[in-house]
């Protein structure tokens, strides 16, 4: 289990890669945003995107799949209080393999509540090219492992 005293900055961290089939881009985007370029091959051959493409929405939950993988899951997570920053590069397509790189951005203890600290951390998502598909910075809370005191 990795606690905030872990979480340096500087630290990295990868998860993948994640395969991305045209049935789970309909699938969700039939579900969540039901553009036709994400949920209709000929539709996305039309729009000149060259057949379907993943929702941005879609990109981002697949992205959070990831970062649980990562590392979240292995941490002394509080959850996260938001992204400041997010920015899609490159549209997701069937076929494509995706991976994250991860690394903390800036890890500070919490002045209101000592039990935790404070971390910002940067992503990438990219595909199987080595090409940024995805980018966002998230603020997470985690858990110290030495409760209250200073370090």
């Amino acid at each position: 289990m990795l606690y905030f005293e872990d979480l340096t900055v500087g630290r990295r961290f990868t998860a993948g890669p994640k395969q991305v089939s045209e049935a789970e881009i309909i699938a969700y985007a039939t579900r969540y945003d039901p553009q036709p370029f994400h949920t209709d091959p000929e539709a996305g051959r039309a729009s000149g995107f060259g057949g379907v493409i993943a929702s941005g929405w879609h990109t981002g939950a697949m992205t959070m799949r990831l970062i649980c993988e990562a590392f979240v899951l292995d941490t002394a997570s509080l959850g996260a209080s938001s992204v400041p920053k997010g920015t899609w590069h490159l549209p997701v397509r069937p076929g494509d393999s995706l991976s994250l790189e991860a690394e903390i951005l800036e890890a500070r203890r919490s002045a209101s509540r000592p039990d935790r600290g404070i971390v910002r951390c940067g992503y990438v998502l990219n595909n199987q090219e080595g090409a940024k598909v995805f980018a966002m910075e998230a603020i997470h809370f985690v858990r110290c492992r030495e409760g209250a005191a200073d370090e």
